[in-house]
């Protein structure tokens, strides 16, 4: 190191983004420390401030370190910090600061009787931000922000929620690319109208009764969780979809037209079957498709899936490569009347892999009538996974049952396997 020219010394430690090394090779030589201006990125660990020793406070060490720096794009603080000195050191690093990350921990803020700004209202300052993550946040009333103009991605895990402060946050950032709502709690309704974004995933907590709205003509990839009412128009470009519900029932489904969608997941313990089957046929061009929803019934009554015809099934998802299956939705697929009428000439054309969860002997026979149709008329077929999950049955069938499954692996060993 000491023989390189000071600009390559500038340019290796520039690299440098955790706290602790920083302030170590500060103490190595006044070359080092003459380096530091140049660096780029700057992460406080949790622990950072634990075995601190002296009257210096945390959010004076931190402002003195990005103080020290010339043109700090990029801020990573896990390390607690106040609101006050949030707001005081992003105030220096504001004008030239692209991406944040912040453990707030903010999330047992209930004193009515202060009147700073918020660990929130803080965060506005930084104005040309371009992404935002942000985790253990407490959001009841909307935050002071003006606008993000430049803003593409917004992270917030963990948090607590209110309608209205989530309305009013995203509205400040309306050229979202992407947007991620992890862990939130509090969530009642949302409408999203956000014009750019492409990427969106939201994981609501509570009863699964949440509403959602979106719109966004340009969205690509969204997954939701914990809503009962979804409504999204604007899919053209929709390519990856994904919806659960583990602690609701999914009761109202809207979508635009879903020509360009690949991918689909539908999860949950109950769907109502109207949503299910609009699913099913809003998404005849899907080519994976992943479906794990263990009821279905329009009220609290918990009932099975009605009868599929496996024929219409596959004739109307023509290029569906990869099929993942759980109990329900096979049971409903193995039906007596299934498989009665099969034209001469079907097949199943694109089907490569099959993924079949199997929790239930009943109905044997025609579970290994669809098992050995699927090899039939699957020509392209190169995989086929049987899941036997939780058979805790004591009917007699039981044994035959897997018997069944062991002889049929064995027949076409070179397709299935059993796990």
């Amino acid at each position: 190191m000491e023989m390189l020219p000071d600009a390559i010394v500038q340019y290796i430690l520039s690299y440098m983004n955790n706290a602790r090394d920083v302030a170590i090779c500060n103490c190595v030589s006044k070359r080092w420390k003459d380096s530091t201006p140049y660096i780029k990125s700057l992460y406080f660990p949790r622990n950072s401030f634990d075995k601190l020793m002296g009257p210096e406070d945390p959010d004076d060490i931190i402002e003195k370190m990005i103080s020290s720096i010339a043109h700090l794009e990029e801020l990573v603080v896990y390390s607690p910090f106040s609101s006050s000195g949030l707001a005081s050191w992003l105030s220096v690093a504001a004008t030239s600061l692209r991406h944040l990350e912040l453990r707030m921990d903010n999330l047992a803020e209930h004193n009515p009787s202060f009147e700073g700004p918020t660990k929130m209202d803080s965060v506005g300052v930084a104005k040309n931000l371009e992404s935002l993550k942000l985790w253990g946040v407490l959001m009841t009333q909307p935050p002071k922000w003006d606008a993000f103009p430049m803003l593409k991605s917004l992270e917030i895990v963990g948090a607590r929620l209110e309608d209205q402060a989530l309305s009013s946050a995203l509205q400040a950032c309306p050229h979202l690319t992407k947007l991620l709502l992890l862990g939130c709690e509090g969530v009642r309704s949302v409408s999203l109208e956000l014009p750019y974004l492409e990427e969106c995933k939201l994981d609501f907590y509570g009863m699964g009764n949440c509403s959602l709205s979106l719109t966004s003509p340009r969205i690509r990839l969204l997954e939701v969780q914990g809503c009962s009412w979804i409504r999204v128009c604007q899919t053209n470009c929709l390519h990856n979809l994904s919806i659960s519900n583990n602690s609701g029932r999914v009761d109202i489904v809207e979508f635009g037209d879903l020509a360009a969608l690949e991918i689909l997941c539908i999860r949950g313990v109950q769907w109502c079957w109207d949503a299910i089957s609009k699913m099913l046929k809003w998404a005849s061009q899907v080519k994976h498709l992943y479906m794990k929803v263990e009821f279905t019934g329009d009220f609290e009554a918990l009932q099975p899936f009605p009868e599929v015809d496996l024929v219409d099934f596959f004739n109307s998802h023509p290029k569906l490569r990869k099929f993942d299956v759980h109990g329900a939705m096979f049971a409903a697929l193995c039906q007596k009347n299934s498989l009665k009428n099969v034209d001469t000439g079907f097949t199943i054309p694109c089907l490569e892999e099959v993924v079949i969860t199997v929790r239930s002997p009943l109905n044997a026979e025609q579970k290994m009538n669809t098992l050995e149709s699927l090899i039939k008329y699957g020509k392209n077929l190169k995989t086929m996974v049987i899941k036997i999950l939780q058979m805790k049955s004591c009917h007699n069938s039981t044994d035959d049952f897997f018997e069944e499954v062991c002889r049929f692996k064995y027949l076409n060993r070179k397709i299935v396997r059993i796990e």
